[in-house]
């Protein structure tokens, strides 16, 4: 009786009342995009690497080491000697490596010196491998892979020619002109930062530091492209590697073996665990975000019981009749916090909707331009609680204008204001 009465009541105001629900359906999908967003940006951190059970490279902190092998960000204090990486790619726990060299730039993006194993080996986003969106892999010296970001930023294409520069920057003032690189292939999209990564073989990094010592140009030097081919070109250092063992529990033992290495300090992480330690670094964007949310649904609440106190005074006399006809003061406060409820619980289906239908349309798009990964799914046990949460909200919110209803004497109702 109660609910039909509210409903009704509802209707009588439906201009009113479906603005109100248009309110808190936006503001409830907002709410689950930025909780989905929130969700999916920790995922795709999570996942910019997956499938490596080790990172090695010279001693120093976990995330640092994490920072520019798997980000980019940053440099090596220190280099690992090839002696050491063969002699730990040689051991019996070791099922396969991939080399890291890093040090140069390409207008603003890092390069990376490796070898065919990366694109064997490197998984990202569960267990996806790396793909070509365009041409093929190394097969000349001075051939480059490019990230998908790095081609679309630059324009490039295969067959395009590129020059490196030596160190770091957006420009380089010291290229390595003699030996220009062409571009032999473009990996599709990841959303990682393989996407902003130049990509070179390990022995082109070492042909274009033939002629340098100590960071500069030997001046007098200039030894040409085909001798540079002929020459022994195996590295004398490396920046770190990524490393996968044989079963999962040789990975500890693997671990405590490179951080004793007696032939130089090394320190070999845990891709895991180095992840979170870096995400609890940065996770007060995550607090922000959540409070942002917070502070969405709660004016979103607010909204809706001004709407109904504001409605109020118009609806003294309904009040009143109610009043007369037998209904209690209870009776009329307990309608207040049925249409507080009604309203929250459409506005909360009405989100929901509203939500899944901008995620089905937008979730592709800002995969591909963004490489944030928003999947297409209902919503999740969090979410189903967020949203139960915010109905019993809305309802404990009817309590205000139940109040306000409550006070209301019959007296009132039936009084001509002036």
């Amino acid at each position: 009786m109660l609910l039909r009465l509210s409903l009704q009541s509802l209707a009588n105001r439906r201009s009113t009342a479906l603005l109100t629900i248009l309110a808190l359906a936006i503001s409830i999908a907002l709410f689950l995009s930025v909780e989905r967003v929130r969700t999916g940006a920790r995922a795709s951190f999570g996942n910019t690497i997956a499938g490596t059970d080790l990172i090695v490279g010279a001693r120093s902190g976990s995330v640092q080491l994490l920072l520019y092998s798997v980000f980019r960000i940053g440099n090596a204090t220190n280099n690992m000697t090839w002696e050491s990486y063969r002699d730990i790619a040689g051991r019996p726990e070791v099922a396969w490596t991939v080399p890291i060299s890093l040090g140069d730039s390409h207008r603003g993006f890092r390069v990376m010196g490796t070898t065919d194993a990366y694109f064997d080996h490197y998984r990202f986003r569960g267990n996806a491998p790396l793909t070509f969106a365009t041409g093929d892999r190394f097969e000349d010296l001075f051939d480059t892979v490019l990230g998908a970001d790095v081609a679309d930023a630059l324009g490039y294409k295969v067959g395009d020619p590129i020059v490196v520069a030596h160190g770091l920057g957006a420009v380089g003032f010291t290229k390595h002109e003699d030996m220009p690189f062409r571009v032999s292939g473009i990996l599709a999209k990841t959303g990682t930062p393989v996407d902003r990564t130049v990509h070179v073989s390990l022995r082109a990094i070492e042909a274009i530091h033939v002629d340098w010592q100590s960071g500069a140009r030997t001046p007098g030097h200039s030894t040409g492209a085909d001798a540079v081919r002929a020459m022994d070109l195996t590295p004398k250092s490396i920046s770190a590697a990524l490393i996968g063992v044989t079963s999962k529990l040789k990975t500890f033992r693997l671990q405590r073996h490179i951080n004793e290495y007696p032939e130089e300090p090394l320190l070999a992480v845990l891709p895991g665990v180095a992840l979170q330690e870096l995400w609890s670094l940065i996770g007060v964007a995550e607090s922000a975000l959540a409070g942002v949310s917070g502070m969405v649904v709660l004016t979103a609440l607010i909204g809706m019981v001004a709407a109904i106190l504001s409605s109020l005074s118009e609806r003294r006399r309904e009040m009143a009749i109610l009043r007369a006809v037998g209904a209690g003061p209870s009776i009329v406060g307990c309608l207040m916090i049925l249409e507080a409820g009604t309203l929250a619980l459409a506005g909360a289906l009405s989100g929901t909707f509203l939500f899944l239908a901008g995620l089905a349309v937008a979730g592709p798009f800002v995969d591909q331009a963004y490489g944030l990964y928003l999947p297409f799914s209902l919503p999740s046990t969090r979410e189903l609680l967020i949203l139960g949460g915010f109905v019993c909200a809305g309802i404990l919110s009817g309590l205000v204008p139940a109040i306000g209803a409550y006070r209301m004497s019959l007296a009132d109702g039936m009084t001509v204001r002036q």
